[in-house]
């Protein structure tokens, strides 16, 4: 029982750090003048608090399409 809230708790925390460094990434955007990739890391943000990864996978393919431009 007590590995099993282990496992939890340690889930939970990786998902608040990807919620909070893909808002970290998109304040930083914002702050680099580039609206409106900070305003979709933002935006991912807030839907990877409900979708786990979806902001880690948002910045991922933000810094392909930059790297490919």
């Amino acid at each position: 029982m007590a590995s099993t809230r282990a496992q939890s708790d340690r889930t939970t925390l990786l998902k608040n750090a990807s919620v909070v460094t893909t808002a970290l990434d998109g304040v930083m955007e914002l702050a680099k003048g580039r609206r409106k990739s900070g305003l979709l890391l933002l935006g991912a943000a807030a839907v990877s608090s409900r979708v786990p990864g979806f902001g880690t996978a948002t910045s991922m393919l933000l810094r392909v399409y930059r790297r490919l431009r």
